[in-house]
């Protein structure tokens, strides 16, 4: 069973992956975000929460017009040398200002978390197998930065008061 880490903490994942939102009894589900696009106006009217997931490789305008109403997007890493996921990450939170929860799926490794986090990731699903106290420590391992990001928009240089 995949592992959720959550601000932080490792926490209970309640939302379900679904492909149909009609045959699905869950409160909170998560549907490919070509189904949410096609089912807009019944999905958002039934009174559940939605989030939708779109693969790393996809694009902003495929999120745009319903982005806002998602309560959670996640985006799936197909594999680990693939990071334009956390491009399309920080585009979310940068041009759309999507202020929901930002989940990372697929082949997310330990190693990442600290860009995942700093593009914008509040949580985090482990695949099988993998250490979450690991993943937990690598948050923590660095305390700075000399660039911006999407965490801390300001480069050090302009952080740092001078004497």
């Amino acid at each position: 069973m995949p592992t959720l880490i959550k601000d932080g903490r490792i926490e209970v994942d309640d939302w379900h992956f679904v492909e149909d939102a009609e045959v699905s009894p869950q409160t909170r589900i998560i549907v490919p975000a070509r189904y949410a696009n096609e089912h807009t106006a019944s999905l958002f009217a039934q009174g559940r929460e939605i989030g939708i997931w779109i693969d790393g490789d996809g694009e902003i305008h495929d999120v745009a017009a319903i982005a806002g109403r998602a309560a959670l997007i996640a985006i799936r890493f197909p594999s680990f040398n693939d990071g334009r996921g956390l491009s399309l990450a920080v585009l979310l939170r940068t041009r759309l200002n999507y202020r929901g929860e930002l989940r990372a799926i697929g082949d997310v490794h330990a190693d990442m978390f600290h860009y995942l986090h700093r593009c914008g990731f509040d949580s985090f699903l482990l695949p099988d197998g993998r250490d979450p106290h690991t993943a937990l420590a690598t948050l923590s391992a660095l305390s700075d930065f000399y660039q911006g990001s999407v965490v801390e928009p300001e480069p050090a240089f302009r952080r740092v008061a001078r004497g």
